[in-house]
């Protein structure tokens, strides 16, 4: 079984208002240090281990999970080791 944790943000230059609503709401609460917040997304696979996994993350990726026009993607693999 393997682990893929994978990691979407915004593309640099795409407007975040979330980003921009959680910042504002931050300061409203006195955490005025704040200056900048980006909200992305994380979401958690479990996947049986097989040939080509990564192209197959890949394609996940570019077809469902990430929006390639306006958002970056990463992700790790974490393999479970058998007991």
């Amino acid at each position: 079984m393997i682990n893929v944790h994978v990691y979407i943000t915004l593309k640099e230059g795409v407007l975040d208002p979330q980003g921009q609503a959680v910042q504002r709401s931050l300061a409203a609460l006195g955490y005025e240090e704040v200056d900048t917040v980006n909200v992305g997304k994380w979401l958690k696979l479990e996947i049986v281990d097989g040939p080509d996994v990564e192209t197959r993350v890949e394609q996940m990726c570019e077809q469902l999970l990430a929006n390639p026009v306006i958002e970056n993607y990463t992700y790790t693999l974490e393999r479970e080791e058998k007991v």
